[in-house]
C-alpha cells in the first residue's frame, strides 16, 4: 500500500510530477491554474515540443521544454525521476487534452509511484468526456477503449470483447481509419445508436448522431477530417443478460404500448417524470422518445 498526501509529508527537497491538461482545440479552455503550474515548473515534458512551444508563446510561459513521447520514453524516464529526486517539479503535457490518456504518460506516472515520488493531476480538458456529455447517449456508465488496433483481426477481437458490455463505449479514431472502424463496429456490435464528434471545441466542431449504419454510409460518401471521438451505445436487454450467462427473461411489459407502460408506473404512485425514466431504462429508449409517446397519448 502506498499513501500519498500530495502537498504534505514529503521532504522539501523532493520534487513531483504534475499532470497538466491543455486545450483540445480552443485555447480559451486552459485554466488559470494550468498556466501558473507550467510557469512555475522547473521543466515541461511534452509529447511534441514544437506544439507546446506555440502554447508557451501564447501564454508567455518561459519554462524549458524537453520531449517525452512513445519513442524516447524509456530513456527519458530515468532522467525525469532523477530531476524530481533533486527537488524539481516536472510538468507533463500531451499535445492536447489530459496527459496519460492514450499516450505514454501513464507509464511515467507508474514509475513515479514506484519511486515514492508524488504525482498530482490537474483537472481540465478531455475529448472523451466532452464528447460523451454532448452525445445524447447514456452517461450513467461508460467505458473508454481509446484507439483500436490497426490490424483488422485484432480490431475485431477487441470489439467482440465489448459486445456484451452495458456501458456506452468511447473510442478515439483517426479520420483515415474511421470508415473501417465503423464497419468493424457494425459487424461486431450490430446496428446500435452511435455518435461521431470531430474537431471538438474548434470552429468546425461537428457532431453526427444516428445508427452505426447511417454513420458508416455518411462517412463513406462524405469523408471526414480531424481526429474523432466515436461513441457507441452499450448492450441492452438480451445482450446484457448474456454477460452473466443468464437466459433472458420475457419482459412483463412486452404487450404494452409505451404510454400504457408509463401509465402503469404512474398508477403505482410514481411521478410521471420518474415513470418515464424507468420506462426508458427498461425499453432501452431515449427518455425524450418515451416522454413524447406518453404526452401525445395523454393529449390525445
Amino acid at each position: 500500500m502506498k499513501y500519498q498526501q500530495t502537498f504534505k509529508g514529503y521532504d522539501a527537497q523532493t520534487g513531483m510530477l504534475m499532470l497538466v491538461p491543455t486545450p483540445i482545440g480552443n485555447l480559451d479552455d486552459i485554466t488559470y491554474r494550468a498556466v501558473q503550474t507550467l510557469k512555475e515548473a522547473d521543466v515541461i515534458a511534452a509529447e511534441d515540443t514544437r506544439h507546446s512551444k506555440k502554447l508557451s508563446h501564447v501564454f508567455d510561459i518561459t519554462t524549458p521544454l524537453i520531449s517525452y513521447h512513445e519513442h524516447n520514453k524509456h530513456a527519458r524516464e530515468q532522467e525525469l525521476v532523477d530531476r524530481a529526486r533533486r527537488g524539481e517539479t516536472i510538468a507533463l503535457v500531451t499535445d492536447a487534452g489530459t496527459p496519460g490518456i492514450s499516450d505514454p504518460g501513464s507509464e511515467l506516472v507508474s514509475r513515479f509511484i514506484e519511486e515514492d515520488l508524488p504525482v498530482h493531476a490537474l483537472p481540465g480538458a478531455n475529448a472523451a468526456v466532452t464528447a460523451l456529455v454532448a452525445s445524447g447517449l447514456p452517461t450513467e456508465t461508460f467505458s473508454f477503449i481509446g484507439f483500436l488496433d490497426r490490424n483488422k483481426k485484432k480490431r475485431l477481437e477487441t470489439l467482440n470483447l465489448w459486445e456484451k458490455a452495458p456501458s456506452t463505449l468511447i473510442f478515439y479514431e483517426s479520420p483515415h481509419r474511421l470508415k473501417e472502424m465503423l464497419k468493424a463496429a457494425l459487424d461486431a456490435l450490430g446496428d446500435r445508436r452511435a455518435v461521431i464528434s470531430r474537431e471538438i471545441t474548434k470552429q468546425y466542431e461537428t457532431i453526427l448522431r444516428g445508427s452505426l449504419s447511417e454513420l458508416f454510409h455518411w462517412i463513406e460518401q462524405e469523408g471526414v477530417k480531424g481526429e474523432c471521438v466515436v461513441l457507441i451505445e452499450g448492450a441492452t436487454g438480451d445482450e446484457e443478460a448474456a454477460v452473466f450467462g443468464e437466459e433472458p427473461e420475457e419482459a412483463w411489459w412486452k404487450d404494452l404500448g409505451i404510454a400504457d407502460h408509463v401509465a402503469h408506473y404512474v398508477k403505482a404512485g410514481m411521478r410521471s417524470k420518474e415513470a418515464i425514466k424507468e420506462v426508458a431504462k427498461e425499453r432501452a429508449l431515449p427518455k425524450r422518445d418515451v416522454y413524447q409517446a406518453y404526452h401525445v397519448d395523454q393529449d390525445g
